[in-house]
């Protein structure tokens, strides 16, 4: 089974309050999955990495094979693609982990995409993130 795996993280500051999601549909556009979480103070990078691997465990909860991972962060597809080394040392266990839980499928790519064509992942990264900021300030 194929599934498309729609991932954003983001943090409000840069490192500050973060949440990921992922989003995981069938190659039709059948929506499979939606997950997010709140990652608490982390950086933008941290909260890529974090989105990538719950859309990862999503797909393979659903019995996927074959995924192809589409996100915003060019820095995320590069290192895992081993276009771009992973230089700061906190990302090296979530790449890792990123990597270990790709080799898990049959096949599996990862692209970018414009924030844009990205927009429900987004949009459950920032509902759970004013969510949050509702909850802490009520």
């Amino acid at each position: 089974m194929k599934a498309i795996v729609h991932v954003d993280g983001g943090a409000r500051g840069n490192p500050g309050p973060a949440a990921a999601a992922a989003v995981v549909t069938s190659p039709g556009g059948e929506l499979l999955a939606e997950r997010a979480q709140l990652l608490g103070k982390v950086t933008n990078n941290v909260a890529e990495y974090r989105a990538l691997l719950l859309g990862l465990e999503a797909a393979r909860e659903l019995g996927v094979s074959d995924v192809e991972v589409v996100g915003d962060s060019e820095l995320i597809a590069k290192q895992v693609q081993g276009i771009y080394k992973v230089k700061h040392e906190a990302m090296r266990p979530l790449h890792r982990a990123a990597l270990q839980a790709l080799a898990g499928f049959e096949r599996w790519s990862i692209r970018t995409v414009p924030r844009a064509q990205n927009a429900h992942a987004d949009a459950l990264v920032n509902a759970a993130l004013d969510q949050a900021r509702a909850a802490s300030s009520g």
